[in-house]
């Protein structure tokens, strides 16, 4: 799974159904670029397009369970790496990391608000 292809993943969780120009908008991906990737995913079973209540001529897309599944995996695989990764740390490497910690939550911030 690329790590484009698992943001799609994430971002769709966390939004909901959405159309592809959206999330190709969210995600700062070409559309074309995007609907190959979405039709790869509902390929595989972890994306399903549906029609937009609002207006039936336009997509929506939405993670299946399998997706859901997928893509939590991911994330405590993901968790997992960085505990062990953590725990090889130094003290004083534990520290400065600590001590990084609020310009690095201003950080998460400022993106979150360029891409909510």
């Amino acid at each position: 799974m690329t790590p484009t292809r698992l943001s799609l993943l994430f971002t769709l969780i966390r939004q909901g159904p959405i159309r592809l120009s959206e999330l190709a908008a969210m995600e700062g991906i070409n559309p074309t670029m995007l609907s190959r990737i979405v039709g790869d995913l509902t390929d595989a079973g972890l994306l399903e397009r549906t029609c937009d209540p609002v207006d039936r001529r336009a997509a929506q897309v939405t993670v299946t369970p399998g997706g859901r599944r997928l893509a939590e995996e991911m994330r405590s695989e993901r968790t997992d790496s960085l505990i062990r990764a953590l725990e090889a740390l130094a003290p004083s490497e534990l520290e400065r990391l600590e001590q990084a910690l609020p310009a690095l939550e201003h950080l998460a911030d400022a993106l979150k608000e360029r891409h909510p």
